[in-house]
């Protein structure tokens, strides 16, 4: 039975819930952290010492690190459909799920999403805050570019390469910013939203996260 800790409006939860809807497994969902605390709990800490979500238990395989998590469930139970066992073919997910980590990720969570959203107005640093959405903004850009001709990041077909970056989507395009003009983007965004597990695990309302 594969058990999933962390709570639904976390942003790196919903990269793990939105594969496990997309494989369809069964599982048992546990909200933790934020309003239900437990992070510190010596049971959880002794799956993840870091004591933070997504967590998940596999039949026993303990596994943390949202990212690290796509890819054992998507090679455990995907097959070649997610992250294929070629490594030419594997690498265009690893490149763009460690692009979503390292650039867009900080960039549009901390920056943005953390800095506008989360933090109250007294506090906010507007110079700071719009620095960081003109550069996520160059960041859509770049991904409105790549997608000229294409579906999905890596093709035609929906891969690991998608999650971590489409997983923003509906915060960045909900969130009063301004952005750029990125139809190609808007185009894969609606394509994801007509994904039942994308509309379920992603599309999850984030009201009681402002600051």
């Amino acid at each position: 039975m594969l058990t999933i800790w962390g709570r639904r409006n976390s942003f790196n939860v919903q990269k793990a819930m939105w594969l496990v809807g997309e494989l369809g497994l069964g599982h048992e969902h546990i909200p933790l952290g934020g309003p239900f605390g437990g992070l510190d709990d010596p049971a959880f800490l002794a799956r993840n010492p870091h004591g933070r979500i997504p967590v998940i238990d596999d039949d026993g395989t303990i596994v943390w690190e949202s990212h690290a998590i796509l890819r054992y469930l998507a090679a455990r139970y995907g097959g070649e459909r997610f992250w294929p066992s070629d490594p030419a073919a594997r690498s265009h997910a690893d490149r763009w799920m460690d692009w979503a980590q390292t650039t867009l990720q900080p960039e549009f969570l901390n920056g943005v999403f953390w800095g506008y959203y989360r933090t109250p107005e007294p506090q906010r640093n507007w110079p700071a805050i719009h620095a960081s959405v003109a550069r996520t903004a160059e960041h859509y850009k770049l991904l409105d570019r790549w997608l000229a001709d294409k579906k999905f990041l890596a093709g035609d077909e929906l891969t690991l390469a998608d999650i971590p970056a489409g997983t923003t989507l509906y915060r960045y395009f909900d969130l009063d910013i301004e952005r750029p003009s990125i139809p190609n983007v808007e185009a894969w965004y609606a394509r994801l939203r007509e994904r039942p597990a994308y509309a379920e695990h992603v599309m999850v309302p984030f009201a009681d996260l402002k600051g």
